[in-house]
Order: C-alpha cells, then sequence, then structure tokens
C-alpha cells in the first residue's frame, strides 16, 4: 500500500460483493464450458469458438473495461478472477483469452473513442477475436528492433514485413500491428501502433505453428505484403508504439500471472486428491511426509503468488504503474507454475506422465509461461531497470 507518513491504514484482503459474484460466474462458467472440452483441445487442437463467443455473450470478455464499451466496469481484479479460474481448467483458453484481452483490447484501449467504438466493443462483447502483433523472426525480446516498416502514402498506411508465433493468429478478425514508420516517407518515424482487420488488402497469414503445449490456441506466422491500413488505424501518435505495446504487456503480463495461479492451483488440488487415493505401503501416500512437505510448499506458493496478483490488479485499478510489479509477477507466477506441475508429476509417479492424467497436459502447458510475453531473464532486466529508476529518485 502507499502511505502517506504518519497515517495509518487498515489492509483489506476480502473481494467486493461485485467481485464474489463474477467469480462465482466465472467458476460456473468454466466447470460447464471450458472443463469439457480442455482434453479435447489438446488431443485434437481444437479451437474452442462456441466457448469464446459465450464468454463475450455473458460479458465475461469486457472485465477490465468501463461499461461503455462493453466491460463490467469491475477493473483488473475481475481481469485476474477471471483468468485464474480459465487456467484452471485450460491453460490453452486461458492463452487465448489473455492475448484477446490483455495485449490486444488493452492496446486498442489506448486509442481515440472511434476506435475503441469501432473495435474495442466488438472485442469485449465475443463478436470478434483479437491478436497482438510485435514478435517478428530477429525480433523477440528487443521488441524494439522490429523491422516491420510502415510508409504514410495519402491516406492510407503502407505495411511490408513479417510477424512469428502470434497467438490467436490466423483465427482472429482484429491485429494489432506494430511496425517502424520508415522516416523517408517525412514521417516522424518510430516505432507505431496500427489496428488490422484480416480483410484488409495484403494481410495473409504463413505458418501454422505446432505447440508442445497449450495446443487449442493458435499461433501464427503473418505475412504483410503492401498491406493497406487507413490512416484513421493509426493507434494513439506516430512513434508512440512502442509505449502502447509495453503496457500492454504490463496488463498482459499481469493476467498471465493470474493464469498461473490458476495452473497451480489445479496442480495442487489433483496432488492431494491423488494422495489420498493411492495406497503405498498400506496407506494413502498422503500419509507419508514426503508427500505433506511437497504440498504445503505448493499451498505456501500459490498463495504467495495469488497476493502478488492481486496487489498488482489493485494497483492498475488505482491508476499505479504496475511495470515492474506485473514482471515480478509474471517472473514468480510462471516459476511457481512450473515448480507445481512439476511436482504434480512427480506425486502422480507413472501415472503423471501417462496421457490418461491431466497433470501430463498440465506439465506441458505450463513451461510456456516461463517464455511468452518476456521470458523469465527480460522479467528480471524490467525489475532490475526499474528498481534503478526508483533509487535514482
Amino acid at each position: 500500500m502507499y502511505l502517506t507518513p504518519g497515517v495509518v491504514a487498515i489492509m483489506d484482503f476480502s473481494l467486493s460483493e461485485d467481485h464474489v459474484r463474477m467469480r462465482k460466474l466465472f467458476k460456473d462458467f468454466v466447470k460447464n464450458e471450458v472443463e469439457p472440452i480442455a482434453d479435447k483441445m489438446d488431443k485434437e487442437e481444437y479451437f474452442p469458438w462456441e466457448v469464446i463467443k459465450k464468454a463475450g455473450e455473458l460479458g465475461f470478455l469486457g472485465a477490465p473495461f468501463p461499461e461503455e464499451y462493453g466491460g463490467t466496469g469491475l477493473g483488473n481484479v475481475a481481469y485476474c478472477l477471471l483468468n485464474e479460474e480459465i487456467a484452471y481448467a485450460s491453460a490453452a483458453m486461458c492463452t487465448i483469452i489473455g492475448a484477446h484481452m490483455g495485449i490486444a483490447a488493452h492496446s486498442i484501449f489506448a486509442g481515440n473513442e472511434e476506435q475503441k467504438k469501432k473495435y474495442l466493443v466488438p472485442l469485449t462483447t465475443g463478436e470478434k477475436l483479437g491478436a497482438f502483433a510485435l514478435t517478428e523472426p530477429t525480433a523477440g525480446s528487443d521488441a524494439a528492433g522490429i523491422k516491420t516498416k510502415a510508409v504514410r502514402k495519402g491516406d492510407k498506411f503502407v505495411i511490408n514485413g513479417t510477424k512469428i508465433w502470434i497467438t490467436n493468429g490466423g483465427v482472429a478478425d482484429i491485429y494489432v500491428v506494430y511496425a517502424d514508420l520508415d522516416k523517408s516517407e517525412n514521417s516522424r518515424g518510430g516505432i507505431s501502433s496500427f489496428i488490422v482487420e484480416k480483410n484488409f488488402s495484403g494481410f495473409s497469414v504463413g505458418t501454422i505453428e505446432k505447440h508442445m503445449g497449450i495446443r487449442g490456441s493458435s499461433t501464427a506466422e503473418l505475412i504483410f505484403e503492401d498491406l493497406e491500413v487507413p490512416v484513421e488505424n493509426l493507434l494513439g501518435v506516430e512513434g508512440g508504439g512502442f509505449a502502447i505495446a509495453m503496457k500492454a504487456l504490463d496488463y498482459g503480463r499481469m493476467g498471465l500471472g493470474a493464469g498461473c495461479v490458476g495452473i497451480a492451483t489445479r496442480c495442487l488440488h489433483l496432488s492431494q486428491d491423488f494422495a489420498n487415493q493411492r495406497v503405498q505401503f498400506g496407506k494413502p501416500i498422503i500419509k507419508q511426509q514426503a508427500i505433506q512437505f511437497k504440498l504445503a510448499e505448493m499451498a505456501t506458493k500459490i498463495e504467495a503468488a495469488r497476493l502478488m496478483v492481486y496487489n498488482c490488479a489493485w494497483l492498475a485499478d488505482a491508476g499505479k504503474k504496475i511495470t515492474k510489479q506485473s514482471a515480478m509477477v509474471k517472473l514468480f507466477c510462471s516459476q511457481v507454475a512450473n515448480e507445481c506441475a512439476y511436482e504434480a508429476v512427480q506425486i502422480h509417479g507413472g501415472m503423471g506422465y501417462m496421457t490418461d492424467y491431466p497433470v501430463e497436459r498440465i506439465y506441458r502447458d505450463a513451461r510456456i509461461t516461463e517464455i511468452y510475453e518476456g521470458t523469465s531473464e527480460m522479467q528480471k532486466l524490467v525489475i532490475a531497470m526499474q528498481l534503478m529508476r526508483e533509487r535514482r529518485r
């Protein structure tokens, strides 16, 4: 909490009645709609269009946004609650929704009123699906090193380049594309952000990637060959795209952290259930101290991760900058998700290695959380830079 010297504050960690109500709705939705298809998404690489549409109809996809743009007005705490519940059943579904809401929709939320009415509202209502196109073959962690170029030509921007590993690529309707404006065309240059519709001239989808995990989500290469984008689809100002991308990633990492809490919690619950049922040496293995210690460590880490996520969401809803906090959330929560997935497989023993048990899928799904939206190593750099800036003040 941020306190004025000499002021005493009471810390309240309880959720509001609205948030409690929404969490119950999220849980019911996940149980009825997401859980039944989670295994199908993995085994068949099934993209869950019908579930996404229903989530939009119920108002879930607008959780962090104001009501005038199709949102619930319940802010980022609601957004994190949704991600946690979704990822509890399917990390792939959480990835789809995270890319849609956390980074694509948040980028457009930085736009003007006309852009938000035209493009944000269809995203929050589930009418259309969004994607965030930043990564390139030579620009992953080095996001500022993108080579995709945009040139102003009359009332259009013409974009040429390639994007890779784009979540929701090939299935999304609306893409937030980041490109470097060519200074030779009398622009101010620098990375700029554009709203692109999939039917724009010059837009095509290349390779559809195969995953180790989160197989129900689509990851694709995007190819721009003289892609024509109306001038009014420039987000913010020329050269202002990098700031938009970084702020959107702050929110995306926060939501991803919430998803990691959901993954880890599912690992704990599955491990508890299995340990109660699995009998060795004449008693359930949960009676073995070695197993008890594993469960205790998992539960402790999950509790710490959850508190970090909701503190970050509270700061975001209070209008505070969350760059450092979201990087910490992404770093720590992804580590917890992977550690809990590892221990869940270990507790299940040989059965945990078999595809008949969900922990095998969860173990594969969890691995990506330390890589996408900025690797763990990059999060450490972000945190360190923020610490140095704070120290200089």
